[in-house]
């Protein structure tokens, strides 16, 4: 910080004197009138010669810029953003008031193109791990049209042989924390204060209720959905709905699964699936494995492919260095 002192532009004497409650203000209208094409920098804001600064960018009153930067094309900070370290965000990425983004350690810190960065949201920066070794390169991947939304906070990798990674189009909401070494996927919708320990994996379409916690390396399946206030200590296999401290199989996550387009016979396939492995008719008659085998060599089910999908999320959480599934009560379904 103290070496971008000196690169601090003076206050230009040809704009007039602004009061902090309108700088804001003055820096929406800057965004809106600039030509086209064109770059602002506000003359308060801190930019190192060194930061590659795309075409039509807009960088707004007491923001810093760090010598390791690359800001895309028609990038956006908001009062008070800053962006530190080996940085690199893609073009039309928006820094809200407050944003912080990147740290001075090795690695890297890549974020793709149309993403929101919310007020006094940290990405990028050092992991809360006591493994991490100051001097160690680290690495945040995030991907496109993602929006992070105010005092969320996402970490770099403990090691440099892992990634943190996000992937597009998912909603993080404000307050919300992804550890170290977490592999989010696609679309997915984190509610409110959901806090994800280090090494989750994270796949597509998944919707957690606020506030959730996620225990280290759990595994959460495709179009599941955890129910709010719920501590997840061990994997959800995809479809499923869980909820509780610790969370339980609830069933299938039917509406979510409506809601993308799964069509009226996988449901009701994955539904006679889900009865027979998990709600059995007679308890005494097989046990767990066995009612899954029988499951997997059942012509009518074994061939759908959403059944055959949620029964090999089944058996991959028991594989080594896996958690196995969330606790499940065997209700008869006589």
């Amino acid at each position: 910080m103290n070496s971008l002192l000196k690169f601090r532009r003076p206050l230009s004497p040809s704009l007039p004197s602004l009061s902090l409650q309108r700088l804001s203000t003055t820096l929406h209208y800057v965004f809106e009138e600039k030509k086209e094409g064109t770059s602002f920098i506000h003359p308060t804001a801190i930019v190192h010669p060194n930061a590659v600064i795309g075409q039509g960018v807009s960088v707004g009153p007491l923001c810093t810029i760090g010598p390791s930067a690359k800001l895309g094309n028609g990038c956006q900070m908001h009062p008070s953003s800053h962006i530190f370290g080996n940085t690199k965000l893609g073009s039309h990425c928006v820094l809200m008031t407050g944003a912080v983004v990147g740290d001075d350690l090795s690695g890297r810190t890549v974020i793709g193109c149309n993403n929101i960065i919310g007020h006094h949201a940290v990405v990028g920066i050092k992991c809360q791990d006591m493994k991490y070794k100051l001097g160690d390169e680290c690495f945040l991947d995030i991907g496109d049209n993602n929006e992070i939304r105010e005092f969320t906070s996402i970490h770099r990798s403990s090691k440099s042989c892992d990634r943190t990674v996000i992937g597009d189009n998912n909603l993080i909401m404000g307050s919300c924390h992804i550890a170290h070494d977490c592999k989010i996927g696609n679309n997915n919708i984190f509610a409110n204060s959901s806090l994800l320990a280090g090494h989750v994996i994270v796949e597509d379409y998944v919707h957690t209720g606020g506030p959730t916690v996620v225990h280290q390396f759990c595994h959460i399946g495709s179009f599941s959905f955890i129910g709010g206030g719920s501590v997840v200590s061990q994997d959800v296999p995809k479809y499923m709905m869980v909820s509780g401290d610790r969370a339980e199989l609830r069933g299938l996550n039917f509406e979510g699964l409506r809601r993308c387009g799964f069509q009226v016979t996988e449901i009701k396939s994955l539904r006679t699936a889900y009865r027979k492995i998990f709600m059995p008719s007679n308890t005494n008659s097989m046990g767990f494995d066995e009612r899954l085998s029988e499951v997997e060599h059942n012509e009518d089910l074994g061939s759908v492919p959403a059944v055959c999908s949620m029964l090999r999320s089944i058996r991959d959480s028991f594989t080594e260095n896996r958690r196995g599934i969330c606790k499940f009560r065997q209700w008869s379904s006589s």
